[in-house]
């Protein structure tokens, strides 16, 4: 008999206390698929969108504000325009109307004070910041309060502005060596062509930018009713609707409508072999393929297991690494956004073997078109998704993440609490079907990088 008193003693907890542990918290939890997440939504007075998780089981808050204002949103010629404005809003708060204005160290101190921990974040779809303090503070208040100051106040100071231009051009000279960058940005390239999707930032696009374009930027994206505020941790429901409420309070509401976005095309495949001194190869193959909210993601979810993304246990990985040592791994994924994400099968092997490695990722490939999983596969693959999601909704920081995409991307109240059981009804043919209406594979782009 395993004695409790024992784990909890010293500076620490052995291996077997940790999993006694993990499965008493299973046990008392149970599916998570009936647990339940106390998932709150609202919107406040001007149109912000709210997700709110209560749970007292530390003493923190994280908050994040997130708005439609990703790469997907930068103007012809000036991509990078979404990263620089976000990565500008911490630099300084500009004055006005009875308002003081403070500069970037200013603001880095006040947060350290605070006992803060932030950060900005941008993605192709989205632009927005997070907080994470200690619940019940004052200071703690101040920093939320900072927070929402430089969202909608941000100064852009021009100096400041020079210098992160400066930054993000020698970070993209420095991608430009690395085979693994170059074959992601001809990949995009390739699968997107025009397509905002496809771009992206290059010495001149960044040179381009100017400060007028930060704030029109700003000005256009970061507004209230197109915020998702999610907020989860120590704090009440009152608590969380007077935060909410204050953050939106600065924003401006949407003056024009969101810009149409293009079609996603999907052009014939083709294959773009570029040089590179490196000793192995880097491959990537794929297409566009599903968005956000789509019927086929749960099937494609289990399917994407069992073909590359399960590790050692995927067909690729038997096939092109465990057979026949062609490479140290394969993978494969897939990512959904507003507009058809793309699916990528990635590997590196060493340069003669190129073609074979190709090879026999095209028939692995083809057989799971063909053929669809077997019995075995969909048996540990939903299995394994099934009992890793407890370890997805682990801690604020990864239920913020959830309760923010699920806000952004509209999908239904219930989609966490479902998320297990809808895993557990995919079979080997929704699988099969999901992936033959998704994927094509005479329509896939291949990359490689290094001849």
């Amino acid at each position: 008999m395993l004695d409790m008193k024992k784990c909890f003693q010293g500076h620490g907890v052995t291996a077997i206390c940790r999993w006694f542990v993990w499965m008493l918290f299973i046990g008392i939890m149970g599916n998570p698929a009936f647990a339940g997440l106390p998932l709150e939504q609202w919107k406040t007075s001007n149109g912000a969108k709210v997700m709110f998780v209560g749970t007292s089981a530390v003493p923190m808050v994280d908050v994040s504000v997130e708005f439609d204002a990703g790469s997907r949103l930068d103007p012809a010629g000036k991509s990078g325009l979404a990263a620089l404005t976000n990565t500008m809003l911490e630099k300084g708060i500009a004055a006005g109307k009875g308002r003081k204005g403070m500069h970037e160290a200013q603001i880095m101190d006040a947060f350290a004070d605070a006992g803060a921990i932030q950060s900005g974040k941008v993605s192709m779809d989205r632009g927005g910041y997070r907080l994470r303090v200690l619940s019940g503070q004052e200071s703690s208040d101040g920093a939320v309060q900072l927070m929402t100051r430089f969202l909608a106040h941000p100064a852009f100071p021009a100096d400041v502005l020079k210098r992160e231009k400066a930054i993000m051009t020698a970070s993209i000279r420095e991608e430009l060596t690395r085979p693994q960058n170059i074959g992601s940005r001809a990949f995009k390239k390739m699968v997107y062509a025009s397509h905002p999707y496809g771009q992206s930032p290059t010495e001149a696009s960044v040179a381009a930018i100017s400060r007028k374009d930060l704030l029109d930027f700003h000005r256009t994206y970061y507004v209230a009713d197109r915020a998702v505020i999610g907020i989860v941790g120590d704090i009440s429901r009152k608590q969380a609707e007077i935060m909410a409420e204050a953050i939106s309070a600065q924003l401006p509401v949407s003056s024009n409508p969101m810009p149409v976005m293009p079609e996603v095309l999907f052009p014939v495949g083709g294959k773009q072999v570029l040089p590179h001194p490196a000793s192995q190869a880097h491959v990537l193959k794929g297409m566009a393929a599903v968005k956000r909210g789509d019927p086929d993601f749960f099937a494609m979810t289990v399917g994407n297991y069992i073909l590359g993304g399960g590790g050692f246990s995927s067909r690729l990985m038997d096939e092109v690494r465990e057979k026949r040592g062609l490479t140290y791994g394969v993978s494969s994924s897939f990512q959904t956004l507003v507009q058809p994400g793309p699916f990528i099968i990635g590997l590196s092997t060493e340069k003669s073997q190129v073609n074979d490695a190709l090879a026999v990722v095209d028939q692995t490939l083809k057989d799971f078109l063909d053929k669809g999983p077997t019995p075995v596969e969909m048996e540990a693959a939903k299995s394994h998704l099934t009992s890793s999601f407890v370890m997805n909704m682990e801690g604020n920081r990864k239920i913020l993440e959830l309760i923010t995409m699920v806000g952004t991307y509209n999908l239904p109240m219930d989609y966490l609490d479902t998320w297990t059981d809808r895993i557990q009804a995919v079979t080997a043919d929704d699988v099969r079907a999901a992936f033959n209406r998704k994927l094509a594979a005479e329509k896939m782009a291949t990359v490689v990088v290094g001849k």
